[in-house]
């Protein structure tokens, strides 16, 4: 049953006293204040934990002046990898599986044809063993697959198939091909894995697993390798955020002064925000300088950080890997995208700025992430009709059916229905 006309009406007045309550204005005032009082540097427990990396301020630039300049690099990759979703099955079985592929400007067939799978299984039963086996080439040896049996938890089986199938299958496909980078590669995300490092704050048990456990280990390892890898090729990569949830800064803030936004890119978005005589600017992009971060995740793999990753034996010094980033906002979207990279790259002001400039010449130029991202994603993703045949084979194989919900027989899109 819909809502009748009724229903929406009334609901729209109680949306109406809300926002007799909260003024917009006021939270501009507030970042503003944020901006100009907490920020160089914010502190927390007596601690610097984000620098500005020269010196803090917002810049402007008209779109389509930059969107017409000169690319900084030459050529540019990007690296991405998508997944069917964790899926459980009757046998007991909590699976997922995910590719990895690079992308390149200008295109390369050869390197857009390769691919990483990996399969990761969860098996609730003790006495099962799934196996487990080396990369295995197949497709005329353009694409490596293995799979991989995740260590046994008691509860968050499909958070621990999902993120270690996307970060193996993301950081091995990333090592494969690095030598086929030249200029700059761009990682459709965070340049660490965020979603495995959060494990620290989300239980005990999966913060045990990360500390504990070779596989976890290894694969935050491989984002590490990469940067060690590209800062001797002297190439370098950086991490395209576009859909940040991130609080850090935020939670940060809030405990010395109010900040009423839900994450870090609502408040960044207010404080990039332009208005000229009441009105906001859409003919330019705004952004700010480069900050060093030790807030969240990023503590982790900083001078600050814990023994959770044993960081002792990398060859570059800790402070080189630690992860810096700016903001980014395009008016014309109403996006905020955080840029990041190692602090190995970013101390360099001549190749910050590069870096600066070709992230705001591809997002004037695509209106939105850089053609490498975009066309990584593309070739990455797993699309529903994908996801829903690999499911369907998957259960011809086990001969064991998904396990369903009511929400799939209330939600659910059946290949037939697709006409497959």
């Amino acid at each position: 049953m819909t809502l009748d006309p009724v229903h929406v009406d009334g609901i729209a007045q109680l949306a109406t006293l809300i926002s007799q309550r909260v003024a917009d204005t006021d939270h501009r005032a507030l970042a503003e204040t944020v901006w100009e009082d907490f920020l160089d540097p914010l502190y927390v427990d007596d601690q610097a934990v984000l620098t500005p990396m020269d010196e803090q301020v917002r810049r402007r630039v008209d779109v389509q002046d930059v969107a017409l300049r000169e690319s900084p690099f030459p050529t540019q990759h990007g690296l991405d990898s998508g997944t069917i979703n964790p899926t459980t099955f009757e046998n007991g079985l909590v699976l997922d599986v995910a590719q990895a592929a690079m992308s390149a400007v200008p295109s390369d067939m050869e390197l857009h044809r390769a691919r990483t799978v990996v399969m990761t299984a969860h098996a609730n039963d003790v006495t099962v063993d799934v196996g487990a086996e080396d990369w295995i080439p197949f497709d005329e040896g353009y694409t490596r697959r293995r799979i991989l049996q995740v260590p046994r938890v008691d509860r968050y089986a499909q958070t621990v198939v999902h993120a270690l199938a996307l970060y193996l299958a993301e950081s091995h496909h990333a090592l494969l091909q690095a030598d086929v980078v030249e200029d700059l590669l761009v990682l459709d995300g965070p340049i660490y894995p965020t979603g495995i490092l959060k494990w620290t704050d989300r239980h005990p048990e999966l913060a045990d697993l990360l500390a504990d456990h070779e596989t976890p280990q290894t694969v935050v390892e491989n984002y590490l390798d990469l940067v060690d890898r590209f800062v001797e090729r002297d190439v370098p990569l950086i991490g395209f955020v576009k859909n940040s949830s991130a609080n850090a800064i935020t939670r940060a803030v809030r405990s010395k002064t109010n900040a009423p936004w839900a994450n870090d890119t609502a408040l960044f978005s207010r404080i990039l925000e332009c208005y000229e005589d009441g009105e906001q600017r859409e003919d330019v992009l705004t952004y700010t300088n480069w900050f060093r971060s030790r807030l969240g995740t990023d503590r982790l793999l900083s001078e600050q950080g814990s023994d959770v990753v044993d960081m002792d034996d990398r060859p570059l010094d800790r402070g080189a890997y630690e992860v810096t980033f700016f903001a980014v906002y395009d008016p014309r979207t109403d996006l905020l995208f955080r840029v990041e990279a190692p602090a190995a790259f970013t101390t360099d002001p001549d190749l910050r700025e590069r870096l600066t400039m070709q992230v705001l010449r591809d997002v004037a130029a695509e209106q939105g992430p850089p053609l490498a991202v975009a066309k990584a994603d593309e070739l990455a993703k797993i699309d529903r009709q994908g996801k829903e045949m690999l499911t369907r084979t998957i259960e011809q194989r086990f001969d064991s059916e998904r396990q369903r919900t009511y929400n799939d027989e209330r939600w659910g899109v059946s290949l037939e229905d697709m006409g497959v």
